[in-house]
């Protein structure tokens, strides 16, 4: 049976306080079946963000704040220094379980740097992390309503909207980004229909976004990847939105493989494209998306299809996987951020939206 009105009631990922361990929904097995996952110790947490029990680069950026924070619980040591070098090398081990998403790094660096300079016990340190990912986790959800706030503005009421993969509540710890622009447009009493690309291999798009779509009420249809073409030529479109997992400085954006495709035929046909991030995905110090890392996944997620229930791939087939695609910066309207929309030239406007702590 189908899980359903669960999510509008229940964070992402959070920390159970009763139990000192760390709760996430296990997104592998919706829309089918809800269940949270439990991990005890921060090589769970490696674990369900490697395997995608987790996804979504604001989501695994509060995975690896809350791992940080059950790795401090887990090192016994008192002696100062030697905690803060047990939590580095537990940071470092996080920050390696998907390398393109840069909301991981950032998460797991910010705090490091916090309690690097807190003068206290190794037992004060172990509060800190936890109250600090706590902290991080709290302020996603409020970022992405002032997000989903602005990017409202650029959707009118009447529009067809194509969304590419999860960027829900999901994707997120709670609202999300690029699919809580389209919830937040909604909730304004805009009249707006999605085509939701199922976002191969994984479908994330099929299984997570139409999900979260039902329980909103907005009204969609699913297509396949290679449909958006025809849609966005035959003027049935009037906007895309997708999300990102890393912006370089100049605008050029990092995100679910098929994007690129996407943005190409938006640009073509004239239909605006916008990415909708938190300025935690934004990358300053890399000038392009050329030096964007790009994670490979198992070719087992490309050729493990079946039609009819048996597999469609020849059994001695091989596949290619990599999970992110770049979208050159001159194929994008408008990144949408929590501090306001910037628009090209994205090299000085991304930067004004930037603040460092």
């Amino acid at each position: 049976m189908r899980a359903l009105f669960l999510v509008r009631n229940m964070r992402t990922i959070f920390w159970d306080y009763d139990r000192n361990i760390i709760n996430m929904i296990d997104q592998r097995l919706l829309p089918e079946t809800f269940v949270l996952l439990p991990c005890h110790n921060y090589r769970e947490v490696i674990n369900a963000i490697s395997n995608m029990t987790i996804r979504g680069a604001p989501a695994i950026g509060a995975a690896g704040a809350f791992g940080l924070a059950i790795a401090a619980r887990e090192l016994k040591t008192n002696n100062r220094k030697d905690f803060l070098a047990g939590l580095v090398v537990a940071g470092n081990e996080l920050k390696l379980s998907r390398p393109t998403a840069v909301n991981l790094a950032w998460a797991v660096d910010k705090i490091l740097t916090k309690i690097q300079s807190f003068n206290g016990s190794a037992d004060d340190l172990r509060q800190l992390v936890l109250l600090e990912a706590q902290k991080l986790a709290d302020e996603d959800v409020e970022i992405n309503k002032r997000m989903a706030a602005n990017g409202a503005e650029l959707i009118a009421s009447g529009d067809t909207i194509i969304h590419h993969c999860n960027t829900g509540a999901l994707a997120t710890v709670d609202w999300g980004t690029a699919l809580g622009v389209i919830r937040t447009a909604w909730e304004q009493g805009k009249k707006i229909h999605v085509l939701v690309d199922e976002t191969r291999p994984r479908l994330q798009g099929a299984r997570l976004t139409a999900w979260e779509l039902e329980q909103y009420g907005i009204p969609y249809e699913i297509i396949s990847d290679n449909m958006a073409g025809y849609f966005l030529r035959a003027g049935k479109v009037q906007k895309v939105f997708f999300g990102a997992d890393r912006v370089a400085a100049n605008g050029d954006v990092a995100n679910k493989i098929g994007t690129y495709m996407l943005a190409l035929a938006a640009n073509d046909n004239k239909i605006p494209a916008y990415s909708v991030v938190p300025t935690s995905t934004i990358d300053l110090s890399l000038e392009s998306g050329e030096l964007i890392p790009i994670e490979e996944r198992s070719q087992d997620e490309v050729l493990n299809i079946q039609f009819n229930g048996v597999r469609v791939t020849p059994v001695n087939a091989h596949a290619k996987n990599p999970a992110f695609d770049v979208t050159p910066a001159r194929l994008i309207n408008a990144i949408v951020t929590e501090n306001g929309i910037a628009y090209p030239p994205f090299k000085s406007t991304l930067a004004k939206l930037v603040k460092t702590d």
